[in-house]
């Protein structure tokens, strides 16, 4: 029987595009083994969001061809998309599927097997107008699973080239969503994540959908136990949303609304589409809306122009607003966005002082969250098994680690007693 192994770099809506593809293999009636084991197709989906993810991408290309010289080594994802020549000139690769086309991926494998040379499949993405609808088959046995809805993304931050990678906004039709869901939830999954490239402008290619109506389609799904969203912005919050969320307790109060500047000047090069006030008064209205509710955030450091004065704006900003968790990625250089010619490039060193400070301000901000939380009672979805401490997320994002003999996979009530790791530890809940 024939072989396919799979490995994915970069985000969530990455991931969930490797288990489509891996399920289309198995209809094919190929076995998926993992990456590190004898194969006769490695299919790797890159990433390129950033100079790194591009390099990681290059060696897992080569090591795929290192380990079967004789295998076929498919390449797709961003990173396919944006430099089709470069990624097919590995050694190995004989086949460069770009971000569309994915449904045809084992087709694409046979006609790459029995021709010479490298076979490309990678279009004009900016002329996309359909959202890639590909069934799942086979689902992962992961404890969450992520459901892309949309596609494409017309921001066009300054250091960013996922507009150019992943093309125009394109949602997934509801009643797709909905099937896909339920598929979902009949193989066990006890959480759904909603995710996209732009999750926040489902529904602007559908005529008057919106990212609620997806959220409400899934939440009609009454086996389902629980529904967080991916990252959105902002500005895109709704009230049709946090209405969802007062009145469905499975919706999860968790919202992850990047930051990536606590400078107004920095935001401004940023091309971000609002100022440290706006964020903060939308910030204060998604509270009031929805008391208790986790806010978690991405924050860039060192981004072009960011002097020692605006280092600290940021940081101040940041702490100000009590996120109950911040992820800080040191900015990278990314050739062919406005922001890699601009002046005022930062020294990795001082990149690196800098997201050592903000990471304990990160840290500081978590322990207070959790620590707020501590003497509660909490469903947490256990995930892991490790020596006997189990390990799982709230509601709320947070990581609860647990020695309660409790079932991965399910939602276990916990009460929650002290800070532990990066999170609290829970004890078996009263009855």
């Amino acid at each position: 029987m024939k072989r396919a192994a799979f490995l994915t770099l970069g985000c969530k809506v990455n991931q969930f595009e490797t288990d489509t593809m891996a399920g289309l293999f198995r209809q094919a009636g190929y076995t998926v083994v993992p990456f590190d084991e004898p194969a006769e197709v490695y299919v790797v989906n890159t990433c390129s969001v950033t100079a790194l993810g591009e390099k990681k991408s290059r060696q897992v290309i080569r090591r795929a061809a290192r380990q079967n010289p004789g295998a076929l080594v498919a390449v797709t994802g961003c990173y396919a998309q944006l430099a089709p020549d470069k990624i097919a000139a590995l050694p190995g690769v004989r086949l460069v599927v770009g971000t569309r086309d994915r449904g045809r991926i084992v087709d694409l494998v046979e006609q790459a097997r029995a021709a010479d040379g490298v076979l490309r499949d990678v279009g004009d993405i900016m002329a996309a107008d359909t959202f890639e609808d590909i069934p799942l088959y086979g689902v992962p046995a992961r404890t969450r699973a992520f459901l892309k809805i949309q596609e494409g993304c017309r921001n066009f931050c300054s250091y960013c080239v996922i507009p150019y990678t992943r093309g125009p906004l394109r949602s997934r039709p509801l009643e797709s969503v909905r099937r896909e869901a339920e598929k979902l939830v009949a193989a066990g999954f006890r959480e759904i994540v909603l995710t996209g490239i732009h999750l926040g402008a489902y529904g602007r290619d559908l005529g008057g959908v919106t990212l609620a109506d997806a959220a409400a389609a899934v939440l009609a799904i009454p086996a389902l136990k629980r529904l967080r969203l991916g990252s959105l912005e902002s500005v895109e919050l709704s009230p049709a949303l946090f209405d969802l969320m007062r009145r469905d307790d499975r919706f999860t109060r968790h919202l992850h609304l990047p930051l990536q500047s606590g400078s107004d000047a920095i935001l401004k090069s940023m091309n971000r589409p609002y100022g440290t006030a706006a964020f903060a008064r939308l910030l204060e209205n998604v509270r009031r809306e929805l008391p208790g509710v986790a806010v978690s955030t991405d924050v860039i450091v060192g981004f072009p122009g960011e002097t020692d004065d605006l280092f600290e704006e940021s940081l101040a900003f940041a702490r100000s607003q009590g996120f109950a968790r911040m992820h800080v990625f040191p900015y990278s250089r990314r050739p062919g966005t406005p922001a890699a010619t601009m002046p005022g490039q930062i020294p990795a060193p001082v990149k690196k002082e800098r997201v050592a400070r903000l990471q304990r301000a990160a840290d500081e901000m978590a322990a207070d969250f959790c620590r707020a939380h501590l003497g509660e009672t909490a469903g947490v979805l256990l995930e892991t098994d490790a020596d006997g401490v189990r390990d799982g997320l709230t509601g709320t994002y947070i990581r609860v680690y647990t020695d309660v003999a409790a079932p991965l996979g399910e939602i276990t009530p916990l009460r929650l007693t002290r800070l532990h790791r990066d999170g609290v530890w829970g004890e078996k809940a009263p009855v």
